[in-house]
């Protein structure tokens, strides 16, 4: 049994807002790392080179990060919350800096090499960042009553917003203009996407360790290493099947059925064991409480529905209207202006009126609607059409960004809020994951299925929908490297049908076997190309005239008045004296010499007629290479865009999912202060029962 908890201190008002601004500051770390880094990773991997690990930045990350939440929690409840949170900014810190230093000379092959070391550097962060928002959060609850941590719910939600705004344009900026040489050192720019953490992170240290309270209220009891030891098995192995599942590998392959194979023994083996361990990491008897398990199961839903809606719709402008990367966060200013507007605001109302439900129902009615909004979004929806329905989609997103959180925090005893925090982050994070995992998957299989309705019906178009670079769709048709690479194949087919036309056999193999070259292409060179058809032609041309001057002077005549005579010809039989045709002897020597004079055109005229065909062709090709490439990039953007509303309609469903289980959670009112003890936080003796029928 856990004793009940020491006689709760009073804070005074000056630690309670020291505490805040430092929370805050860490907060704003946390968030801002989410944010900074993903518009520095195209530099990166032009540097530090294996596109094949893009992903896995980011993952790395969010499993060290997603697997220690529920294992700070506990030790923030058995040690107190301070000394955690420290080791946490102090790991997320040695993390930032050896981030930073991937692929340096003096680390050599470590780990593999510089994205490798990046990876497991970032792992470290995420070791250390999931300590930042987990303890934030908890140190509000042992500090403030529920009715007053409402207000601040908002204002930490207002400050999540702000950071998905500057950290996109922090990170583009310090990418594109942070190198410099220093003391004869060069730092590349995106070096600094990692080092700004620093001095953030001190000014948070400094505020902790100097200036907040040491916090009194502590747990006893153990850590439970068998249950820490299960999460892990049973989170990593799911969340790298979703990771993998459809991309890397396919849904039904060993490796990825191993996994959720591991990942279901893992679990049925972790609720076993938590259930006989009396210090659990994750208390199963806190499922009991249904305003928890609701609760977190609605924050579980909705943050799967969040992440597939903010992380593709800078994609969505990035690629159709061709807004650039550095400014991604100011084209998701209209979200996050929305977000931070509600958030504030239904943390205020939460704190007067103490009902927290009303605000969560609205808000994932706001937050359907504004879905249904960006489902109609298409090719030519201007920046300011979008702005408008992301400002619905933010006021919608803003109550749940801290109301979840404050729900479970006012429904379970004081002694076990680091565990309940913690558990509510950790339900929150793995929403996330999984929900990138699956919208991921929805996105490509989407993308499948809408691009080959779009593309042109021309050879190699069921392969490009495959494997197309969804960056080039910012490009003009006549720039994008899809039409370089249709010029660079479009030259290709030139060299090769020149090599042919001049009596080159293997290209003349090549280009008749190449699927992709067009029939009329082929005609030219089968059965001797324009080589043979200049022989034929000439051949023909030489009978029919030797045939008429053989007739002597009626049929010079009859050629001269025949318009389909080369007028060069025309010019020689002008020339002709009469005593060339006055005899039938003397018009078959006269007609034998014209025709020998036609045969003996035929190297000159094939060249020429090598040479007007492949002016022609080429002209042709280099025409339908401008049409093809425009035809595509269209193609991709109108695909993109279906792809993008198929994925809006599911995410509605998700909502919806969520919005039901948000009316099924139980009304609990907010803990108030002890009469008489403004700064009292609530003791387990305060434990609210749910109401039923609410």
């Amino acid at each position: 049994m856990t004793p009940p908890d020491a006689s709760p201190r009073i804070f005074t008002q000056q630690e309670k807002t020291i505490t805040l601004i430092g929370l805050m500051v860490v907060f704003l770390l946390s968030a801002l790392d989410q944010t900074i880094v993903s518009t520095a990773m195209p530099r990166i991997i032009e540097q530090l080179h294996g596109l094949e690990y893009y992903a896995w930045v980011t993952t790395a990350y969010l499993l060290a990060s997603t697997v220690m939440v529920p294992i700070y929690g506990k030790l923030g409840d058995l040690y107190g919350r301070k000394p955690i949170l420290i080791i946490g900014i102090t790991l997320f810190l040695l993390g930032s800096v050896l981030c930073g230093m991937s692929g340096e000379p003096f680390l050599g092959n470590l780990f593999g090499g510089g994205m490798l070391q990046l990876i497991v550097f970032r792992a470290l962060q995420g070791l250390g960042g999931a300590a930042l928002f987990t303890s934030a959060f908890a140190i509000i609850a042992d500090m403030f009553p529920p009715a007053e941590r409402a207000k601040f719910g908002g204002l930490f939600g207002s400050v999540f917003g702000l950071s998905s705004v500057v950290g996109p344009l922090i990170g583009g900026f310090l990418t594109d203009h942070g190198s410099v040489n220093l003391l004869g050192y060069f730092i590349e720019g995106w070096r600094w996407v990692f080092y700004v953490n620093l001095p953030l992170g001190a000014v948070a240290l400094f505020m902790i360790i100097a200036k907040m309270p040491s916090l009194s209220h502590k747990a006893t009891g153990k850590i439970d290493f068998l249950g820490a030891a299960l999460i892990i098995a049973t989170t990593i192995p799911l969340l790298l099947a979703l990771t993998w599942g459809g991309t890397t590998y396919p849904w039904d392959s060993a490796r990825i059925l191993t996994l959720f194979a591991v990942s279901a023994v893992s679990l049925v083996l972790f609720v076993l064991v938590e259930r006989r361990t009396p210090d659990a990491i994750l208390p199963l008897n806190l499922f009991k409480n249904r305003t928890f398990t609701f609760a977190n199961l609605a924050s579980f839903v909705i943050n799967m529905a969040f992440i597939g809606i903010v992380m593709f719709l800078p994609l969505y402008m990035q690629t159709v209207q061709g807004i650039t990367a550095t400014n991604s966060g100011l084209s998701m200013l209209p979200l996050m202006a929305g977000l931070i507007l509600s958030s504030i605001l239904s943390g205020n109302l939460v704190a007067r009126t103490g009902n927290y439900k009303p605000f969560l129902i609205g808000g994932s009615i706001v937050m359907m609607v504004g879905v249904l909004f960006l489902s109609r979004i298409g090719v030519d929806t201007s920046r300011l059409d979008l702005a408008w329905r992301m400002f619905i989609v933010g006021l919608g997103l803003g109550p749940t960004m801290s109301m979840f959180n404050l729900a479970v925090q006012n429904a379970v005893p004081m002694r076990m809020i680091g565990v309940a925090t913690s558990s509510s982050q950790f339900f929150r994070q793995i929403g996330t994951t999984i929900g990138a995992a699956i919208f991921g998957t929805l996105l490509i299989n989407n993308l499948q299925t809408e691009l080959p309705k779009y593309l042109p019906k021309v050879p190699g178009m069921q392969s490009m929908s495959r494997n197309i670079n969804l960056g080039e769709m910012r490009s003009s048709g006549g720039n994008s490297d899809t039409t370089k690479q249709l010029q660079q194949a479009a030259d290709q087919e030139f060299r090769q049908l020149e090599q042919a036309l001049n009596g080159d056999a293997a290209a003349t193999a090549q280009l008749l076997a190449n699927p992709q070259v067009p029939a009329q292409l082929k005609t030219l060179v089968q059965n001797g190309g324009v080589r043979a058809q200049v022989h034929t032609q000439l051949a023909t041309q030489a009978t029919q005239v030797g045939a008429a001057l053989q007739q002597g002077e009626p049929g010079r005549q009859a050629l001269l008045s025949n318009a389909r005579t080369p007028a060069a010809l025309k010019t020689q039989l002008q020339a002709l004296p009469a005593a060339a045709l006055a005899t039938p002897q003397a018009a078959r020597q006269t007609a034998a010499q014209v025709q020998q004079g036609l045969l003996a055109q035929e190297p000159t005229l094939a060249r020429t007629a090598v040479s007007q065909t492949l002016s022609k062709v080429h002209t042709a090709l280099n025409q339908q290479v401008q049409t093809l490439g425009r035809q595509i990039t269209t193609g991709m953007k109108q695909g993109f865009t279906a792809a993008i509303q198929r994925m809006m309609l599911t995410s509605i469903w998700i909502i919806a999912l969520g919005f039901l289980l948000i009316l099924a959670l139980p009304v609990v009112p907010l803990r108030a202060n002890r009469q008489g003890n403004p700064d009292q936080a609530s003791p387990d003796a305060d434990m609210p029962v749910a109401q039923p029928g609410h």
